[in-house]
């Protein structure tokens, strides 16, 4: 308890806590950047040499890096379990699909859809906008209450969101075409693009981490009776997370709509939803490089097991179908990741606060001093 009063009071007066520090902001920034520094040489390899097929694995894989990211930013910062993700990835998506889809392919795919939306189409840029601002809005409704709510209360309350607004998806069929596929949407966004959304989620992720509000939220997971003790809005705190980590989910929505032309609501449910909460607990939760850690590690095993389950062959060993490993190697990660490493594996630092340490020089063994002899 000693301790935990002891970091919300640092946290309760910054200029305190990192003495000799000049300049936290742009410490943060190249942190976040060395941390975005392998993933965009991975996406540069994959553009330079890979095929059409793992160029779409590689854009569906920085689309999870946004959604971890944004988990991440609420759940890691507040300890609060957030499985109401797959709901902004939708929100996001869906708004530029009836938004941007142009006229005549609505006629075809969403006929009767209601206030007039089937008749209009906007510029694609300006639907990305007005996604991100319908993902704010339903952001700020939701976390009023969210915010207010700790443990399985809150888990509950995301889970039932995501439900919710994936039954709005299925039943409202005029607009959002049900179980159907939603096709006719502009594909104007490629791997360029998901890198350097990637980035810039890190470099906001790792912001928020480093910043006041950040720092008072982690203290607050600490010890909720010793923040507000010490003046924190715990309600406030969590509502900025929650408010940033549901348009970041909003705009890997977006991006995921504008690439493959064509969504569906159920790739919006229960499988993103554990898969990217297994990247998130694999890499760790505290830390934005965990968050990244555990999406690159994780997508490539998931890949890997995915060309596994139609059948294979190694080493002249033919292999059956295997259908549903994926899911397995799903289950498995969450169950030994939470067994044998409970916090992940960047459990408190970042890379850059890591590859610091490592350079740190060793401190000298003190000399042992011979007695003169009397």
């Amino acid at each position: 308890m000693r301790r935990s009063a002891e970091a919300t009071a640092m946290a309760a007066n910054p200029q305190v806590q990192a003495p000799g520090l000049r300049h936290p902001l742009l410490r943060s920034l190249l942190g976040a950047l060395v941390t975005a520094l392998p993933i965009v040489l991975i996406g540069l390899l994959v553009l330079a040499f890979a095929p059409a097929y793992l160029v779409r694995v590689a854009f569906a894989a920085y689309v999870n890096l946004l959604i971890v990211l944004g988990l991440q930013m609420f759940m890691g910062n507040s300890m609060v379990a957030n499985l109401g993700q797959g709901a902004f990835v939708g929100i996001g998506a869906y708004s530029v699909a009836i938004l941007a889809t142009p006229v005549a392919m609505k006629k075809l795919s969403i006929p009767h859809a209601p206030f007039g939306l089937g008749q209009i189409a906007i510029d694609p840029l300006l639907a990305a906008l007005a996604g991100l601002g319908i993902s704010g809005v339903v952001a700020v409704l939701t976390g009023l209450v969210i915010a207010r709510l700790s443990g399985e209360a809150a888990t509950i309350l995301t889970f039932s969101l995501m439900m919710i607004v994936h039954s709005v998806f299925i039943h409202w069929t005029d607009l959002f075409k049900g179980a159907q596929a939603f096709f006719g949407i502009p594909q104007i966004v490629g791997l360029p693009t998901a890198i350097a959304a990637a980035v810039a989620g890190i470099v906001v992720a790792r912001l928020f981490k480093d910043s006041r509000a950040g720092l008072q939220l982690r203290a607050s997971a600490e010890s909720l009776l010793a923040a507000k003790a010490f003046g924190v809005d715990v309600w406030r705190l969590r509502l900025i997370a929650w408010i940033l980590g549901g348009m970041m989910c909003g705009a890997a929505g977006i991006l995921y709509a504008y690439f493959m032309g064509t969504i569906n609501a159920r790739a919006f449910h229960f499988e993103l939803v554990m898969t990217t909460l297994a990247m998130l607990i694999l890499g760790g939760m505290r830390t934005v490089s965990g968050a990244v850690f555990g999406s690159a590690v994780l997508s490539i095993l998931l890949e890997a097991i995915r060309s596994l389950e139609s059948g294979a062959e190694i080493a002249g060993l033919t292999l059956p179908p295997l259908l549903g490993l994926s899911g397995i190697a799903m289950g498995a990660v969450i169950v030994l990741g939470m067994t044998f490493r409970p916090r992940g594996i960047f459990v408190r630092l970042e890379l850059d606060e890591v590859l610091r340490y490592w350079r740190r020089p060793k401190a000298a063994p003190p000399v042992r001093q011979e007695r003169e002899p009397t």
